[in-house]
């Protein structure tokens, strides 16, 4: 089968698992069959325990237009509705609770939905050509879902002003409000990625899960539970034996021995 009827690709090197969306005369618009192979991929790699860090990129002109309009525009009843915006949702969850660090490698435009995985991604690198947008509103489908990733990225003010104008920013701009965290040229941005994926490749991969899974959860707290929270956290890892050999190899300076 052709790279251009693979809609998902999969490759893996190094423990780094790297989903590439495949649907560049779609502008990677997230069709249901789309979300489908990203959400069954997902299930694997969180199965694999060789796999420590995730990569979504793409190929093609866009990043990722959003939704597939035309595949919506030709289901027009409120149950296939339900049933996309579901499947959608329950993909931006399945990568919140991977216990690996997942980044967006972001060559160019990311909208709408699209700009939701960008959100939703732990980390994310956008190339200095990547522009973003939740321009739902336009067409009288305001970016809902995207909003949830959107608001726990960046301030109330930028977000609403990115939903009720569905006006597009550049990645200098995106990096500003938080939704990114490097802007780097087009040339380098798969050197960049991998350069990071390798950092964190060097850490103890539970010690990673450990904390992905609390960041999360805190997040939703008040501050004394979530205080509460991250202390029982750190007294059980503290407990554990990397974070004591981890303590013991900085005092000795010398590498840890992680038991991953």
């Amino acid at each position: 089968m052709s790279n251009e009827q693979n809609i998902l690709i999969r490759k893996d090197n190094n423990n780094i698992c790297n989903l590439i969306l495949n649907r560049p005369k779609a502008h990677n618009a997230l069709s249901f069959d789309l979300l489908t192979k990203i959400q069954n991929e997902l299930k694997k790699i969180k199965a694999d325990k060789k796999i420590r860090v995730l990569i979504i990129s793409a190929n093609g002109p866009s990043f990722c237009s959003g939704h597939d309009l035309k595949e919506i525009n030709s289901n027009n009843n409120q149950q296939s509705y339900i049933k996309l915006f579901s499947l959608c949702s329950d993909v931006m969850l399945s990568l919140v609770s991977l216990s690996i660090p997942v980044i967006a490698s972001v060559h160019s435009t990311a909208t709408a939905a699209g700009c939701q995985l960008v959100a939703t991604c732990d980390l994310a690198i956008a190339s200095e050509s990547a522009r973003f947008a939740t321009p739902g509103v336009n067409i009288g489908l305001f970016c809902s879902t995207p909003m949830v990733a959107l608001s726990r990225n960046i301030s109330k003010k930028n977000s609403m002003e990115m939903l009720l104008t569905g006006d597009m920013i550049d990645a200098s701009v995106a990096k500003e409000y938080g939704l990114i965290n490097k802007v780097v040229p087009e040339n380098e941005l798969e050197n960049t990625v991998l350069e990071i994926s390798n950092k964190i490749l060097q850490k103890s991969s539970k010690t990673i899960a450990i904390g992905k899974n609390a960041f999360y959860k805190q997040l939703e707290l008040g501050i004394s539970d979530a205080y509460k929270l991250t202390s029982s956290v750190m007294a059980n890892n503290m407990a554990g034996y990397n974070a004591q050999e981890g303590v013991k190899a900085f005092l000795d300076k010398r590498k840890p021995n992680w038991q991953d």
